[in-house]
């Protein structure tokens, strides 16, 4: 199933693991036509992305976030802290959804305490957690 959703043209995955990436894109273009996917392997990266930094100026800018947790560096807590530092169009903008392999329950209520992330799922993303998303956050 291919649709378009007008407000909707770019997914942002941020995840280290490359193969998580390309089947999560994999995922999403079998699911909505005309969609820019970025993925990005780190959450630096990922914030480039967000302000158009380096490589990343001529791109959309992303409706849905998926942030992966645990990854070297900058982890996905770290980027939320940085990400509240953004501007508030960007925030207005985007939908933060947290998609990990954890099963931590500490993890899903501290996502949960942070008014910026929108749903928390376990990996892998699926049809069905990318419809929800969309219908919940996206006309």
């Amino acid at each position: 199933m291919t649709e378009k959703i007008d407000s909707l043209n770019c997914v942002l995955l941020i995840d280290d693991d490359a193969a998580t990436n390309f089947y999560h894109t994999i995922i999403l273009e079998d699911q909505i036509s005309e969609l820019h996917i970025q993925s990005v392997s780190s959450a630096n990266e990922g914030l480039e992305f967000l302000l158009c930094e380096g490589t990343f100026a001529k791109y959309p800018k992303p409706g849905i976030i998926f942030l992966d947790i645990n990854m070297p560096g900058m982890s996905g807590w770290d980027f939320l802290k940085e990400y509240n530092h953004l501007s508030a169009d960007i925030h207005k903008r985007a939908v933060v959804v947290m998609l990990s392999t954890s099963v931590n329950p500490d993890d899903r209520e501290r996502a949960a305490a942070i008014p910026i992330v929108k749903d928390f799922v376990n990996k892998p993303l699926t049809p069905e957690v990318f419809w929800k998303v969309v219908n919940e956050n996206f006309n």
